[in-house]
């Protein structure tokens, strides 16, 4: 692999130019893949403004919005990697009420958030539509692999080392989760764009043979 570093800003309008060049009359869903401890959120907010001024409606939405009630997230214990990996993230919901309406030939009506499992309740948050031509940045880990509509796919990889450092004590327990991410679904191999980003001061595009 070549590995062509980047400065964050640059990283930015990179990405921004790429998904504003898409039809316009159609809507982008992107996905922003990382652990916590890479930021993707971060990323996802700043893609927002440039969106806007290259004339693209934006919608932020957080995979974190969408997890599964504690009765069924926790069945296994609060620190089980196994579930962490496969049964926290209401995949099947956030296809349903976020990727699907937007779709070709979908709706648009979007619902931005669903559960808030500090609480554990629904958000009961009102639908939004997007225009045609809108894009969806949505952030969060572990979500390649699933079989969710995106359109572009960027992954802000940490190595090994840079994970467990940048992991808080309380969520080293998620670390196997990570492991078994790299092993099954390929997030470097099968991701539209691949960032490291050991250093968030200092991203780096990973450019494949």
């Amino acid at each position: 692999m070549d590995i062509r570093p980047i400065s964050p800003a640059l990283l930015v309008e990179e990405l921004a130019d790429r998904i504003a060049s898409a039809a316009p009359d159609s809507w982008v869903r992107v996905a922003l893949d990382g652990a916590p401890a890479a930021r993707p959120e971060r990323l996802a907010d700043a893609l927002v403004d440039p969106l806007r001024l290259r004339g693209r409606e934006v919608l932020r939405v957080s995979a974190g919005d969408f997890l599964r009630p504690a009765s069924l997230r926790l069945e296994y214990g609060r620190t089980d990697p196994d579930a962490f990996y496969t049964d926290w993230l209401d995949s099947g919901a956030l296809d349903r009420e976020v990727l699907g309406p937007l779709g070709p030939g979908r709706s648009g009506k979007v619902l931005p958030t669903l559960w808030d499992s500090t609480v554990d309740r629904a958000t009961r948050a009102p639908y939004v539509t997007v225009p045609r031509g809108g894009v969806l940045l949505l952030d969060g880990a572990l979500l390649l692999g699933r079989g969710l509509p995106f359109d572009l796919t960027v992954h802000l990889w940490l190595s090994p080392g840079a994970l467990a450092r940048r992991t808080g004590v309380e969520q080293q327990w998620t670390l196997p989760a990570y492991a078994r991410y790299e092993r099954e679904a390929g997030p470097v191999g099968t991701a539209d764009v691949v960032v490291r980003a050991d250093d968030p001061r200092h991203p780096a595009i990973v450019r494949r043979p």
